[in-house]
């Protein structure tokens, strides 16, 4: 070993970055990155390894909703259903409530009426017996339909998966869109045809509503929106007739509320809280918006026709928003159903499609394409819309949030934050990507969607790309950590791989935060989770840029390595020395595994998976790691990679001694 043998020490800090020279980069900033994929900047500093998911529910959110059979005495291999609210394919399979076995739907044997909401079916094999009247119908399989909408909500999840909404808790989806309209009632005796007498309704049922009706046979669907009276009462159209005259006072249950196929839109949501209530609403761009306390689902079918195929929301200063086209309509203070002027709703026009809203600090932000716009004052008396700029926009709605104290979206040149001035009522807009153009260009590039998620505890915003074509483990995104810097808080960046996103959120209460996404294979992943991507190994990568140590001129032996560490649990990771910017014709060593999966290794309570007799708790883990290294170049750059189910880890820092030798 040499004499003049020298150290150089990397603090690892400050994230990817792809915008410098390669000579640039390892001279200016070599704490950062040239690769960091499923690592995180982390606000405890260094670069984490990401952790992975797990299923929210290890049920599917189910493709159909439960449908019934529609008529008694059904025989051989034709069934008739009724409350169906989809198209059934050819090879669906479905199980019949009281009838063994399992059935398959035919060549050409669907027939389906979306105005009745029935279906007649051809099976494959004829009935085992005959089916109950309004016995359920359950599809098992068929549905590859992604989920379109996704909202973490209290301790549930609600899901939109067919037009359908559900919420689950962890332990299986219940269907929630079942409408509410009162307690309604056969209103008189005797009645017959396709004409329904009904009281106790509290609101109007919608066209396509399904219910069943006691003691009388068939499911019925509403087929003319009805008038409901001050006292409750309507005639409703129906489909069928009547298939025996009802009891006076019969009770009348509805079913599913109907909603018109947006099975291609996107749901979005706003959660927010009327008196002691926690509420969400959902707009799908098509139908009426809905509005959910936990208990009850109730579609605002009494909005005006600016509200109806809403596709943003947003709750602000106490009423609800909903944007279609140019048009922004809120509901009266308070409320989130009243859309009466005289009570204080009304509507405003912003002059350009909306693409997405946010409530921030004391205003609510619009975006459009080509602008922003933002809506000051408290009520219809004080509202005021203001520009915040003329020149950028938002080009994917659902790439727009918070994040500590800055609002995060994707523009057309790269992801940008809206962030309040010290200058009351000014903002400061900017790129804040340009230090990873390429990454960001490339995930624009590779994807037909875009979805994105904040973990509140990490300062983080993550944009997940979707496209269909792509596996779930060539899924790409990004990931941009708040930190603080020299100069005020900056991003620190990373790329993000196995992440399949078409919907996801998160949600902050009671000191738990809960992070989900969801594609086409119809379950919900809780993120943030485990240290693996639903069982498969998480592979990570860390390569420092090129440092030339000293004199870039001068050829450096390197001798050892040292690596600091902030483990977790097992650590097992390879490094290997890349020289003179891995150039063609470059002679590169070999990796050196570095490992604290010992036996005898501490057990961290909480934070890892040990063995009892074998962890020993109170026991330290090995931090640091110091490596023998072969090779010379006049550049060097340090590459950590893993492969593994291990708890996440952070690389802190990392020394190389090297001894100087001939200059090139």
């Amino acid at each position: 070993m040499p004499d003049n043998l020298q150290t150089y020490a990397f603090e690892f800090k400050g994230g990817l970055i792809s915008n410098l020279a390669p000579l640039q980069h390892g001279i200016q900033q070599p704490g950062t990155a040239r690769i960091l994929r499923n690592f995180e900047p982390s606000v405890e500093g260094g670069y984490k390894k990401i952790l992975g998911y797990n299923k929210f529910d290890d049920n599917v959110v189910p493709g159909f909703n439960v449908c019934k059979v529609h008529g008694a005495s059904q025989s051989g291999t034709t069934l008739i259903i009724g409350n169906v609210h989809f198209t059934p394919v050819v090879g669906d399979t479905l199980t019949i409530t009281g009838v063994d076995g399992t059935y398959t739907v035919a060549s050409g044997g669907v027939s389906y009426s979306s105005t009745t909401k029935r279906a007649t079916l051809t099976l494959t094999t004829s009935l085992d017996s005959s089916p109950a009247d309004q016995a359920n119908v359950t599809f098992t399989s068929g549905s590859n339909e992604a989920i379109h909408g996704l909202a973490a909500w209290e301790s549930t999840v609600i899901a939109v998966r067919n037009n359908n909404v559900y919420s689950s808790a962890g332990s299986g989806f219940t269907q929630i869109n079942v409408s509410q309209y009162g307690v309604p009632r056969v209103n008189g005796g005797s009645q017959s045809g396709g004409t329904l007498n009904v009281d106790g309704l509290t609101s109007a049922p919608q066209v396509g509503d399904t219910f069943t009706i006691a003691s009388v046979a068939l499911v019925y669907t509403v087929t003319t929106k009805p008038t409901v009276n001050a006292a409750g009462e309507s005639a409703i159209a129906i489909s069928p007739d009547l298939n025996s005259s009802p009891s006076d006072d019969a009770v009348i249950t509805f079913l599913t509320a109907a909603k018109v196929n947006a099975a291609t839109n996107i749901n979005r949501f706003s959660k927010y809280r009327i008196g002691t209530t926690e509420k969400i609403a959902g707009v799908d761009g098509t139908n009426y918006p809905f509005v959910y306390d936990g208990t009850t689902y109730t579609p605002l079918t009494g909005a005006p026709d600016d509200v109806l195929g809403a596709s943003h929301t947003a709750s602000y200063k106490n009423q609800l928003f909903f944007a279609k086209g140019d048009v922004l309509t809120f509901t009266a203070p308070y409320t989130d159903n009243d859309f009466d002027a005289g009570n204080g709703a009304g509507n405003i026009s912003v002059g350009s499609n909306i693409t997405g809203l946010i409530a921030f600090r004391d205003q609510l932000i619009i975006f459009s394409e080509n602008k922003i716009d933002r809506l000051v004052g408290n009520t219809i008396a004080d509202f005021v819309l203001q520009p915040v700029t003329r020149n950028i926009g938002c080009i994917d709605s659902d790439t727009i949030r918070e994040v500590a104290g800055d609002v995060v979206f994707l523009g057309p040149d790269g992801i940008r934050s809206l962030s309040g001035s010290d200058k009351v009522g000014d903002f400061d807009l900017a790129v804040i990507s340009k230090t990873i153009q390429k990454e960001v260009t490339d995930v624009i590039n590779s994807n037909d969607s875009f979805m994105s998620v904040t973990i509140k505890n990490k300062s983080q915003y993550r944009l997940l790309g979707f496209n269909s074509n792509i596996s779930d483990a060539a899924a790409t995104g990004i990931i941009g950590t708040q930190l603080a810097g020299p100069e005020g808080t900056m991003f620190g960046w990373s790329e993000i791989r196995g992440f399949k996103a078409f919907v996801a959120d998160s949600n902050y209460k009671a000191k738990t935060e809960t992070i989900v996404f969801a594609n086409t294979n119809g379950f919900v992943y809780n993120m943030d989770t485990t240290n693996t991507f639903d069982g498969t190994a998480i592979e990570a990568t860390f390569a420092s840029p090129f440092v030339p140590l000293s004199d870039p001129e001068f050829r450096k032996t390197i001798f050892k390595l040292h690596l600091y560490t902030e483990p977790s649990g097992s650590f097992d990771t390879t490094a290997r020395l890349k020289f003179d910017l891995n150039e063609e014709g470059s002679v590169q060593p070999a990796s050196i595994a570095l490992s604290n999966t010992t036996s005898g290794v501490a057990g961290v309570y909480g934070r890892s998976t040990s063995t009892y007799g074998t962890a020993v708790y109170g026991g330290r883990l090995k931090k640091k790691f110091t490596a023998q290294t072969v090779g010379s170049g006049f550049n060097v750059s340090v590459l950590f990679s893993s492969t593994d189910s291990n708890p996440s880890y952070s690389l802190d820092a990392a020394t190389l001694e090297y001894g100087t030798f001939d200059r090139r």
